[in-house]
């Protein structure tokens, strides 16, 4: 079995921030790629947002079982157009990781329905991430908890649906608490938020969020896709599976959707 993974980063920060330049020379994104690559069933791919249809045409993602996404600065510069189609590849089955600020991404906004908004700081404090679902396949192989020294502070309320499950919750050095790691459904899609990496640390060097991400995308995949899952096509009355006797003068042509 091997797992289509995309890695989407919008690749704006590392160009005109040195700082976030010299720590990701590659882009965020690459460097997220090569925590995935550890894993040997993940065939792991890159797009960014400057590239034509921002790397997300069609047929890139007509073959992609996992998408993971990661954008700040330029939530809006993506078009409506690929975030319709996201939605309605996720819908059908396609797998999708939102990472850190990427909760005010449209995509994620769409999906949830909510205005995803929270508090936050960036001084630098402690995150602690403590496993809170243990048995959860996106918490296996980690210890109980484990700390980065440097991140930005998310904290409540965040205002997003009630999750399906909650995996990690963090704790920052500030005193603030955050569900950092929550998973949901939509349609025949697998969702997972994973709240940390913020572009000026080096979240995405530590070995714990590798393994949380290889892990989350194994839970997102779903080898069955739903293709006709946005269709609503009338039936007939002659092609239902039980004999009906017509009792009005459609003749089994069935009338238009209330």
């Amino acid at each position: 079995m091997t797992i289509q993974t995309l890695v989407w980063g919008e690749n704006i920060h590392e160009q005109i921030n040195r700082q976030v330049g010299q720590l990701y020379p590659d882009g965020m994104h690459c460097q997220i790629a090569r925590l995935l690559t550890e894993d040997k069933d993940l065939s792991v791919s890159t797009a960014t947002l400057r590239e034509d249809q921002h790397g997300l045409s069609d047929e890139r993602l007509e073959t992609t079982d996992v998408l993971l996404w990661w954008g700040h600065q330029a939530h809006e510069q993506v078009s409506d157009e690929v975030v319709e189609r996201i939605i309605h590849r996720v819908w059908q089955g396609m797998g999708l990781i939102v990472l850190h600020s990427g909760h005010f991404s449209k995509p994620f906004k769409r999906l949830m329905g909510t205005p995803c908004s929270l508090k936050w700081r960036e001084a630098g404090e402690k995150e602690r991430l403590w496993v809170v679902n243990p048995s959860h396949p996106i918490a296996k192989g980690l210890p109980q908890y484990f700390e980065l020294e440097s991140e930005e502070m998310y904290g409540e309320p965040f205002t997003i649906p009630d999750p399906l499950e909650t995996v990690f919750i963090s704790w920052f050095e500030g005193g603030e608490v955050f569900r950092s790691g929550l998973t949901y459904k939509r349609g025949a899609g697998h969702i997972f938020y994973f709240r940390p990496g913020h572009e000026t640390y080096p979240t995405y060097y530590n070995p714990h969020v590798g393994q949380a991400l290889r892990n989350a995308v194994h839970w997102a995949y779903n080898p069955s896709r739903v293709a006709a899952i946005a269709d609503a096509p009338n039936v007939p009355a002659d092609e239902a599976p039980e004999q009906l006797a017509l009792r009005s003068e459609d003749n089994g042509a069935g009338t238009a959707a209330l």
